[in-house]
């Protein structure tokens, strides 16, 4: 972990702003919090928060990108979701009464991946003063409770390829770039770590992609994909 200087960020502040927690705020509102953000960079794998902690700070993603992991007690990893700029993270135990422990690790994917956090105590004394805050950050705690009811949902009523499709459109929904083919997604995801997003083996899953690519539905690009069908994938989704 690298901590950085306040000259270091100041070319992110504007975008900072504009991010679930200060976007309904006057910026002369947002300057109040401002020094009290403080900001670190990570490489690739370093870890920002880990399982099991009992911090109550927040975190902001300023720039890279961050997956959510958590480990089982024979080491098996499931890689719970994927976080880009502008997302906040590690917010249960703030907003949990018996302030933790944290549910699952915070892991860079990049080098040059940024964060800031704000303590506890900090955040409420905000909060309090700008109630619309809370409210911006309640919505978007209620559609990740939703997108992991329906990860719940999956996992017990679709097949892999299924699970695979729908995981497939909303990578490309979050990171898709467009292309003369397509839409190419540049997951940064490994082989397992696609496996462990999709919540099955490597095996089965790299035998669902071939299959989508043998029918010209996608083509395997290193740590991309290009998504040449895309209501092929939205059918096979629903089956």
């Amino acid at each position: 972990m690298i901590v950085t200087k306040p000259n270091e960020i100041s070319e992110e502040k504007n975008e900072l702003l504009q991010t679930a927690l200060f976007k309904h705020v006057s910026p002369g509102d947002a300057e109040e919090l401002m020094p009290h953000m403080k900001h670190a960079q990570f490489d690739k794998n370093g870890i920002i928060f880990r399982e099991g902690s009992t911090d109550q700070r927040m975190y902001i993603l300023e720039r890279g990108r961050v997956k959510l992991i958590r480990e089982a007690s024979d080491n098996r990893i499931q890689l719970l979701s994927i976080h880009t700029r502008g997302e906040f993270l590690g917010e249960i135990p703030v907003f949990d009464p018996s302030g933790g422990p944290r549910t699952a690790s915070a892991v860079a994917m990049r080098n040059g991946t940024q964060v800031g956090w704000i303590e506890h105590d900090t955040l409420f004394a905000w909060l309090n003063k700008h109630p619309r805050v809370a409210v911006d950050m309640l919505q978007v705690m209620a559609n990740r409770m939703r997108a992991n009811n329906e990860q719940i949902s999956d996992l017990v009523f679709m097949d892999v390829p299924a699970r695979l499709a729908k995981t497939l459109l909303d990578l490309a929904t979050r990171f898709g770039e467009p292309v003369e083919a397509g839409v190419k997604v540049p997951h940064d995801l490994t082989q397992e770590e696609m496996a462990q997003l999709v919540g099955s083996s490597r095996e089965t899953v790299n035998k669902a992609l071939m299959d989508f690519a043998n029918r010209g539905w996608i083509a395997r690009d290193g740590r991309a994909i290009i998504i040449y069908q895309p209501g092929m994938l939205i059918r096979r989704s629903r089956h």
